[in-house]
């Protein structure tokens, strides 16, 4: 069954949000689904946006989530949205969400089965965003090309950063963590932790660079692997 759900823009990583009224509150809890064709699944609706309060000191780093610049979406795009990689834009259509009227961006996730309902209005603050361009990520390779620059924490800390890095959707920084990650022949292997990491960081800048050449994603991994061996 394909899943759906309209996107609460503060996920981890993001930007704080307004507070929401009690008013709004109240209707999100008694959001009704909106009309659906015969046979298509039931959609289930995600937790409203939520006020970000500031980590306490000593807690886990986050990376802020840039907003995305403002941009008009046509079905078809291939978008990125910060926390779920790449996807493409199914449709955009007015539906109607606790009794209010809203255009609503569909965004498919081929891969993972999943389609997200994102406001049009709360598509920028969710840091949804067009491809970047060829030149943009060429500045990401270029990134792998650098030395890694690991930190002296503990791995959980250093792994919630990365983390962190890798939903911010930020190709630039999604690079930084396979740069630092990345273990060539003849270098310590990765622990297992580390390898999952490396291994998201790689399929979201694969997925992207897929998109950008028109190929899939498994081309887009040898390519990228074949580039890391020359660094």
């Amino acid at each position: 069954m394909t899943d759906s759900a309209v996107a609460a823009v503060s996920d981890e990583g993001a930007p704080p949000v307004e507070p929401i009224t009690a008013e709004a509150a109240t209707a999100a809890k008694s959001v009704r689904k909106p009309a659906r064709p015969e046979g298509e699944p039931e959609a289930p609706v995600a937790p409203s946006p939520e006020v970000r309060r500031p980590v306490p000191h000593g807690g886990p780093t986050q990376i802020p989530r840039p907003m995305a610049k403002a941009e008009v979406f046509a079905e078809g795009d291939h978008v990125v949205y910060p926390t779920h990689g790449v996807g493409k834009v199914e449709r955009i259509a007015t539906e109607e969400i606790a009794g209010h009227r809203l255009e609503l961006i569909h965004i498919t996730f081929e891969e993972n089965r999943m389609t997200l309902r994102v406001p049009v209005a709360k598509a920028r603050t969710a840091g949804l965003r067009k491809l970047t361009s060829r030149k943009g990520f060429d500045d990401a390779l270029a990134v792998l090309k650098g030395r890694a620059r690991i930190k002296r924490t503990m791995w959980s800390r250093r792994a919630q950063e990365y983390e962190a890095k890798i939903n911010s959707g930020d190709p630039m920084a999604i690079a930084e963590v396979v740069r630092d990650l990345h273990r060539n022949a003849g270098q310590p292997d990765q622990s297992f932790s580390e390898r999952q990491i490396y291994e998201a960081a790689m399929d979201r800048l694969a997925a992207e660079l897929a998109a950008l050449d028109g190929t899939d994603k498994p081309t887009a991994v040898t390519k990228l692997g074949d580039f890391l061996k020359t660094v």
